[in-house]
């Protein structure tokens, strides 16, 4: 989308705002001049301000004509589309239009006039700029300018109440925060992760001493559940006992831990929203869904066991159709006075369901960053999608992880069919089917772009610059994004979210979406970096296993993969193997 100044200044240019009373005619068949209005932007603030204008039933012929300057013939015209063939505004046959497309394609209707309307509009005091409401912070980042500095700003803002659930956690400027927020007399709930899989192990010093126990130290109550909890989000004086808190409550999440990985080594992003009562509800009542029924990590125990006191059902959350938030806490059942969550079916795929109508639903583009490509329905789907549609720009963008060899997937293959084959009911065939499966040699032989952020020659975590996204771009204006992983566990095991955006309101953060992604996904591809690589494992007397990140098709990994092995015939022995962050180069 254009600046507003961009687009005044593009008008003023092609003389299109109506300075005179000369009323500059366009031709019958004239287009607006920088791309049939698409280039102003589909749901910018101009485009907003030009078409509440000519939809607005109180303006009549005589005001367009005479006020807004227009050419008799282009007002007339506009007139009678909006009010339909009974010429009566604000009746059943009226047809508004919808963009500007629609108003571009109207006899006499052109620069001149989109001009006219632009200028009047704004004189009306129809212009709005985009709301802010929506931002995004991508990593990695400097980390004074990461999400977690925003995150830590954030909660310094709070008044009354926090309330996170988070996967992993290990930021210094957000405990201080935290800490600061809670000596100011703010009540801070954490689930946490690490509570689960390692702090309750603990008594005594070690688990005051804990990254849980620091936390209730401090004055943070700090609980967790039975799933894993897979959550990035944090929840500022959201609506726990008061529902008008929802307008103003400050909402965050994404795919980015609160870490110093997180901010400054792997692609990530993060979410920002205010003004979003409908989310702000729903994110609510999914905490309160896991805190009720929460276990206690019990550190410092004179910590009160705060319950939100707003009871919120459907009938109290607005319906936005620009955005939504859905979780994999639909598959679970939790009984009254239960901390027991359980799977309702094995066959349950709530959130599956969701990327896969989306998929099915697109008519013009599929672009995914993801870390992972594990989950079949979803690759089934956007392989139908490509042999459907030949021509649709389908691109997917993956961690180095996902890369499997042909050996390799050949042997998955044989194992699933192997599995399936010895499968006594449905249940076991849907776990042979659905479980362990790298989808992302398969999706790209069915002609979708696919790539891999590859670092390594062999992957380990102490040295992955991890391409931790997990978001999805339909048609270019619609954003899925959260902390879902596409895999099975991440539907069965899992707490997790995604935030659902579209345009118009949500134009703008969507755009930095695009952006990112095509950046992203030409990592490394801009000044030969790949044969520059190629070129020192074969001449070099240190052979790199780890490098600069790039952004490979599967035959430019296997191939690079093939280089190494030729110069460095050790890569796969024993040693190597096992501890490949003791092996980052090779010595010719």
């Amino acid at each position: 989308m254009k600046p507003l100044a961009t687009t005044l200044a593009a008008l003023l240019a092609l003389g299109t705002i109506a300075c005179s009373s000369d009323e500059p005619a366009d031709g019958e068949f004239d287009s607006f001049s920088f791309g049939k209005a698409d280039d102003i932007g589909a749901g910018s603030a101009e485009a907003k301000a030009v078409l509440a204008l000519v939809n607005d039933s109180s303006v009549d012929f005589e005001e367009l004509d005479d006020d807004a300057r227009l050419n008799a013939r282009a007002a007339r015209n506009i007139i009678a589309h909006r009010d339909g063939p009974d010429a009566a505004p604000g009746t059943a046959d009226d047809d508004a239009f919808d963009d500007l497309a629609e108003l571009d394609d109207v006899s006499f209707v052109g620069p001149s006039a989109l001009g006219a309307l632009l200028e009047y509009a704004i004189a009306q005091g129809l212009l709005v700029e985009d709301s802010d409401s929506a931002s995004v912070i991508f990593s990695p980042q400097l980390l004074d300018e990461s999400h977690t500095a925003k995150v830590a700003e954030m909660i310094a803002q709070a008044r009354q109440s926090i309330d996170i659930a988070m996967y992993s956690y290990s930021s210094a400027a957000i405990a201080d925060a935290l800490e600061d927020a809670v000596a100011r007399g703010v009540d801070v709930r954490f689930i946490f992760e690490t509570a689960r899989a390692k702090d309750k192990k603990l008594d005594g010093t070690a688990l005051t001493n804990s990254k849980s126990g620091r936390l209730e130290t401090a004055g943070v109550n700090v609980r967790f559940v039975n799933k894993i909890m897979h959550h990035k989000l944090v929840l500022i004086d959201g609506p726990r006992h008061d529902i008008a808190e929802a307008d103003t409550a400050i909402i965050s999440s994404g795919s980015a831990n609160w870490s110093t990985g997180g901010a400054t080594i792997y692609d990530e992003n993060t979410l920002f929203l205010t003004g979003v009562p409908e989310m702000a509800l729903k994110l609510q009542r999914e905490f309160d869904l896991m805190w009720n029924h929460s276990r206690d990590l019990v550190s410092n125990d004179t910590l009160p066991f705060t319950i939100s006191t707003l009871e919120i059902t459907d009938a109290d959350i607005p319906d936005d159709p620009d955005l939504d938030i859905y979780f994999t806490s639909d598959n679970f059942n939790i009984s009254d006075g239960s901390t027991t969550f359980r799977l309702r079916s094995r066959q349950d795929l709530s959130m599956s369901d969701r990327w896969v109508k989306a998929i099915e639903d697109s008519t013009d583009s599929i672009w995914i960053a993801s870390g992972h490509m594990r989950l079949r329905p979803v690759a089934e789907a956007l392989i139908a999608k490509k042999q459907a549609n030949p021509n649709m720009d389908i691109r997917v963008y993956l961690d180095q992880q996902e890369y499997i060899s042909f050996t390799g997937n050949n042997s998955q293959i044989s194992k699933r069919e192997t599995c399936v084959a010895n499968a006594t009911t449905d249940n076991k065939i849907f776990d042979c089917e659905n479980k362990s499966f790298l989808w992302g040699k398969a999706i790209g032989e069915s002609g979708i772009d696919v790539r891999y952020k590859y670092y390594a020659y062999r992957w380990h975590f102490s040295y992955a610059e991890q391409m931790h996204n997990k978001f999805m771009i339909i048609d270019g204006d619609e954003l899925y994004t959260g902390s879902y992983n596409l895999s099975i566990n991440a539907e069965h095991s899992t707490f997790e979210n995604v935030m659902h955006l579209k345009a118009p309101t949500f134009t703008s953060v969507i755009d930095s979406y695009k952006s990112y992604f095509e950046d992203i996904s030409e990592t490394g591809r801009g000044n030969g970096e790949l044969e520059e690589l190629r070129l020192r494992i074969e001449t070099a007397s240190s052979i790199p296993l780890v490098f600069d990140s790039l952004a490979l098709t599967h035959s430019e990994a296997t191939s690079l993969k093939s280089l190494i092995r030729a110069n460095c015939p050790e890569v796969n022995s024993t040693d190597f193997r096992r501890n490949p962050q003791s092996h980052r180069t090779c010595a010719r």
